[in-house]
Parts: structure tokens; sequence; C-alpha cells
């Protein structure tokens, strides 16, 4: 039967209103006793087995076995990698299940898009609860209003707001509206912001997207001055994502918000991973230099799909002279999901204040742990909040993501490893430890082998 992998092992409720139907024998079973079973091969498979039919299964269906890039398995462990987990069930806390039943201490926490836990009740239960009044209509609900006004009242920069649904498309509409407001359209930018045409140095992208955009290196004071005086009057915006593995110089901030002001540019900060991590508002909460335009998201809505643009009134109001929409924009679940976490951010404990406390308790744990281990081109590097573990051998660093995932902990490859306030329990931290120390010393003997 063509559907019977949805349905082997459930049996329907019967009706109330008679008896349930004796089970009709087969006729065909006993000739088909010996023939493959109209399920998927993982259906009777456990553990590594069972991680692999998904992974292949995804691959099937999926280009690269997953729509989020970071998530493909050579993105999980690196090239090579034959067997790691590539896909979950449930997620909790700081815990997540794989598809082959396994519970791993995830330090991911989702690309960063989680700072209070997965599956916290209170920002489910505001979803839910938006979700059973209906989270679209032909109408705008107000929680978009309302979560608009009390952005606005946090973030620095924030006098007027618009949602979107990924960091990639709230940047995309920054540079637009930024092009709106100073009719010019030259952009000089440093980071990484997502996949679009106008950054993207990939397959399919044409020469012509990307000719009014010049990248230069983060922190780069005299990159950035000669590409902001080449573009001259002709400059819309400085796009920066102003922490890149670690501070930037005050330099560097003070004349980006320089050459804007001189050329009467917009200046944009992408706060997608910084915005409500290491502050509230933000990297321009922490340093002081306020952009005009501002881009939040990932623990925004701990989780849920929301961006939002938001800056000064009068760049912002370039956007009604553009066109900048999505269907799914102002859907009230994510809304209310950020609503939530606004609730928990604006309570008696500092949110941000907790995430580097957290961060750095793991963080001197996974240190102590490299120490100990001896093994070179190893080093953990970043902020308390948002930390990664360089290795200068690419073949050291899948043997340890992969190591540390036998041993129950899920590290990212590269930038970054994120606190939650989930991760607060001392036998969480001693853990990742023991995942750790374990992972590198089977580092150490599989290269003696």
């Amino acid at each position: 039967m063509p559907f019977g992998r949805l349905f082997r092992g459930r049996t329907p409720d019967p009706s109330p209103d008679r008896e349930p139907e004796p089970p009709v024998p087969d006729e065909d079973a006993a000739d088909n006793a010996e023939a493959e079973p109209d399920v998927p091969p993982e259906w009777d498979a456990t553990g590594e087995d069972l991680e692999r039919s998904w992974r292949a299964r995804a691959r099937d269906v999926i280009p690269g076995g997953s729509s989020t890039g970071s998530k493909r398995p050579e993105a999980l462990y690196g090239d090579g990698n034959e067997g790691g987990p590539s896909h979950y069930t449930r997620a909790q806390g700081c815990h997540l299940t794989t598809a082959g039943e396994q519970t791993l201490i995830d330090c991911t926490m989702a690309l960063g898009a989680v700072s209070i836990g997965y599956g916290d009740e209170r920002v489910v239960r505001a979803a839910i609860a938006a979700a059973a009044n209906g989270n679209v209509a032909g109408l705008a609900h107000t929680a978009e209003v309302e979560l608009a006004e009390r952005l606005c009242d946090l973030i620095p920069c924030g006098e007027q707001v618009r949602f979107m649904k990924s960091g990639a498309e709230a940047v995309s509409a920054a540079v637009r509206i930024a092009r709106t407001a100073t009719g010019r359209s030259r952009i000089v930018a440093s980071g990484y912001f997502g996949w679009h045409d106008w950054s993207s140095a990939s397959a399919g992208v044409p020469q012509g997207a990307k000719h009014d955009v010049t990248m230069v290196p983060f922190d780069d004071v005299a990159a950035l001055e000669a590409a902001c005086r080449s573009a001259g009057r002709d400059l819309a915006a400085v796009v920066l994502e102003p922490v890149v593995e670690r501070l930037p110089s005050d330099g560097w901030i003070a004349s980006a918000r320089r050459l804007c002001d001189e050329l009467g540019a917009v200046l944009v900060f992408d706060e997608m991973k910084t915005g409500f991590r290491l502050a509230r508002g933000g990297f321009q909460e922490l340093s002081g230099v306020t952009p005009d335009l501002g881009v939040f998201g990932k623990a925004l809505a701990n989780g849920f799909p929301l961006s939002a643009v938001l800056g000064k009134r009068e760049v912002m109001e370039a956007a009604g002279r553009t066109w900048i929409s999505s269907t799914l924009a102002g859907e009230s679940m994510a809304l209310a999901a950020a609503g939530a976490v606004l609730d928990i951010y604006e309570g008696e404990v500092d949110v941000c204040a907790e995430l580097a406390r957290i961060g750095a308790g793991i963080r001197s744990a996974v240190t102590a742990a490299v120490e100990a281990s001896g093994v070179a081109g190893v080093t953990v590097l970043g902020l308390d909040p948002m930390w990664l573990v360089r290795f200068e051998d690419a073949g050291v660093e899948r043997s340890f993501l992969e190591e540390s995932v036998r041993e129950g902990v899920l590290f990212k490859r590269g930038a970054y490893n994120y606190a939650c306030l989930a991760h607060d329990d001392e036998e969480t931290i001693i853990d990742i430890e023991r995942a750790a120390s374990s992972a590198l010393v089977a580092v150490v003997r599989g290269h003696e082998a």
C-alpha cells in the first residue's frame, strides 16, 4: 500500500457509534512473508543506522540534505563525515533528541536563534494562544503595532519598524531602504549578510548584482575609509556586522559613523547575532554609537521566525516609497513569541548578563579540556555569550565534532556556540567539559593509531 509507512504501527480509533470490526485475514500474508516491507528502511533500525537512513532520505528530496545551509552534514561536521546525526525529533531546554533517539546537549542553540531555551513554556504558550485566534487574516494584527512600539522603546536607533521573517531579507530590506532614502546606489559592507544576491559570492549570482557593492575586511579602518571615499557622494550605506569573533576597535565603529555623516550615507548595523545577546539593544547599546538602521532577529523570538528592520524615522519612511512586503511578515505567532521574549528580558533577571555568565562557564570548561589534552592547533575564541573553537587541521576538527556527539554534546563547527539560559546547570557544564575532554582524547588516540 502506498501509504503504509504513514500508518504502520497505528490503529485507527474505533467509531463511538459502533463496535470495531474484526480484522480481515490477509490471504496473501504467507506469500508476502519474505517480501520487502512497504516502509522506509529505517523503520526497524536503531542508532547510527537510523541516523544514516534519515540523512539518505533527506539528500534524496532536499538538495544538500537541509534547507538551512549550516545544518547540512558537511557544514555540521566537515567534509568526509558519514554518520553523525543530521536530524532531530524533539528539543527542550538545551537538549535535543536525534532521529536515532540520542539526547545531546546543544551548544549551537539553532545558530543563535534561541537564547532562553527550546520549547520555553512562556514563549510557546503565547504563540499557541495567537494561533488559536488565527495567526493571519486579511488585516494586520494589533500585535504588530504593540511589538513595534516596544522595540522602539528598547533599541537606541528605533523610531519606526518593519517586520520580516529572516535575517537575509531584513538586511536586504535595510539596503533597499537606504538606497531609497538617499537616492544613491553604492554600498560599502563588512560581514556576512545571508544568501541574497547583493552580498553573495555564490554561484548563480550575476556580477551586475554586486556591481555597486564593495566588501571590506572587518575592523580595517583604512580599507573602510578608502572604499567610502571612492564611492563619494554616491554612497548610499555602510552596512556592518559589528562583531565578528571579537569586539571591534573603537576606531572602526567611530570611523563608520563619521564617514556616513560626512558623506550623507546611512549607517546600518546587522544585529542579528548581537541583539538580545550582548545587550537587548545589541552592539549599538554597548558601544554608544547609534546607527541609522538596525537589523534584529534570531533571539528576538526565541526560535520563531521573525526579523525586524528599525531605525530613524526620516530613513525608515523611505520604506513607504519603495516596495518591501512579505505575506507572512506580520503573522501573529512569531509576534506573540517575541512579545513573550521581551517580557522575559524586561523581568527581574538581566538575561544578557546571565548569558555572559553562563557562556563564560561553558567557554572556560571547553578551554580547560583543550589545554589538558595537549592537542596542538586548537584555540577557543570569541565572546562569552557567543564563542567558537578554531582548529588549524580540518581533520582534527571533524574528529572532535564527531566524538563530541558520541559523548553527548553538539558543538558548532566554526562560529558560534551560543549560551542560553537553559544551560545554567552545573551538571550540564560538567557534561560539556567531559564530552570535550573525551573527544580530544579520542582524537589523540586516533592520530596515534
